[in-house]
């Protein structure tokens, strides 16, 4: 017997065919129908040519798995901002997000959920709004020109790479950094499923290098005029643990995330919630997430077993390192992007170890630059196709071998 609610879409599906609307509003009706039900079509190749699944069914999963990240980074954004402001730091609020917080009645008290959730929200939802407009409208420029359908490729890449950002950059370099992203991250190379690099990463190298003062430094991540405050990661690198903890941040506050950073970097625990969706979906590489972590893990002990007496980051634990920046949050969601990672499963861990070297390096021996996630991804990304080629090579050579 026929689910009721499927009647109900297969009568306006007539409905439509009749009236000879199918084709304005066959998108429409495929959407909500994939949506709730398993397709008779499935993807069959890239990204995920090991299995048939629905492009746009894959898509919502990880959507869903990151939205633990994005509503601990509002409310975190929110907490930080709070907290300053009643100590007497900083700049109030004026103009469209003053009359926001009005209108809602939230005020200004670091103690209150809602509060705190509310302000987080009015810097984040502008960010992800230019994203989603900017980065949609390149998506269908590219749809018209090349004559095929809208896909929701980017439905993904434009939270991933909202929630990458601090809270106070501007919008019109939001825009410039998604539409980087899009086009020459990806567009270029033919669209979803043909890209080699993450197009949320890409746009958010493109950021930092090309306007660092505003995508790094001390006064970005806490959303209060007039305030400056350095990340933990950033008091890591002059000072090392003991700076961190002297500057008030014990590791269970960066465990739940709330610290200054990227508006959706700063909770491991929400990215860990993400991760087991993730996977128990099958949707993400376990192979690759645990490749990452026991790359990061094995790079940190061997510098702490190194040791130094003028570089503090060597002496960072392991632990620390995993609560720190942007890790986690590379982990779950961007080095595990099934487009521009390993594809075999041999190739998938050493990809992941190969990212969790890369993070501890970039962090440790350059002073530069203490975060280190989004290149080592990058930097994974460029390897891949060479790490699977390398692994077939060795699978054909170890085959003819055995027939010898």
């Amino acid at each position: 017997m026929k689910n009721p609610l499927r009647k109900f879409l297969d009568r306006q599906e007539r409905h439509f065919q009749r009236g000879g609307k199918l084709e304005k509003f066959g998108a429409l009706y495929e959407m909500v129908d994939t949506f709730l039900f398993s397709p008779s079509s499935v993807t069959r190749g890239a990204p995920h040519v090991r299995d048939a699944i629905d492009l746009k069914r894959v898509m919502i999963y990880v959507w869903i798995a990151v939205m633990p990240a994005a509503f601990m980074g509002m409310y975190n954004v929110g907490l930080q901002a709070n907290t300053v402001l009643a100590a007497g730091g900083g700049e109030g609020y004026e103009g469209l997000r003053a009359g926001f917080l009005s209108l809602l009645g939230a005020g200004h008290d670091p103690a209150n959920l809602w509060d705190n959730f509310l302000l987080g929200a009015s810097f984040w939802l502008p960010i992800y709004l230019v994203t989603f407009l900017v980065g949609g409208i390149w998506e269908v420029i590219f749809a018209v020109i090349r004559g095929h359908e809208v896909n929701e490729g980017f439905f993904v890449t434009s939270v991933l790479f909202s929630l990458t950002l601090p809270p106070d950059i501007p919008l019109w370099q939001v825009a410039l950094g998604i539409s980087f992203g899009v086009v020459i991250g990806k567009e270029v190379f033919g669209g979803t499923g043909k890209n080699f690099l993450n197009p949320a990463l890409t746009g958010r190298a493109f950021l930092f290098f090309a306007y660092p003062a505003e995508i790094s430094g001390n006064t970005v991540w806490t959303a209060v005029d007039g305030y400056t405050g350095a990340t933990p990661l950033t008091l890591g690198a002059e000072g090392g643990v003991q700076a961190i903890q002297a500057a008030g941040f014990e590791w269970s506050q960066a465990f739940f995330g709330m610290i200054p950073g990227s508006i959706g970097e700063t909770s491991a625990l929400a990215c860990l919630i993400g991760a087991a969706m993730l996977l128990y979906t099958r949707i993400a590489s376990w192979r690759i997430m645990l490749g990452v972590f026991l790359g990061m893990v094995g790079t940190s002990l061997l510098f702490n077993l190194a040791g130094s007496d003028s570089n503090p980051m060597f002496a960072m634990p392991w632990h620390w390192h995993m609560v720190l920046g942007g890790f986690m949050f590379g982990l779950v969601y961007m080095a595990t992007d099934p487009v521009s990672a390993s594809m075999t499963n041999t190739g998938k861990w050493i990809y992941g170890a190969l990212i969790g070297l890369m993070v501890v390096l970039i962090r440790v021996i350059n002073p530069a630059f203490p975060e280190g996630m989004m290149l080592a991804i990058l930097f994974g990304n460029l390897f891949a196709p060479v790490i699977d080629w390398g692994v077939v090579q060795a699978n054909i050579r170890r085959r003819a071998r055995r027939n010898v």
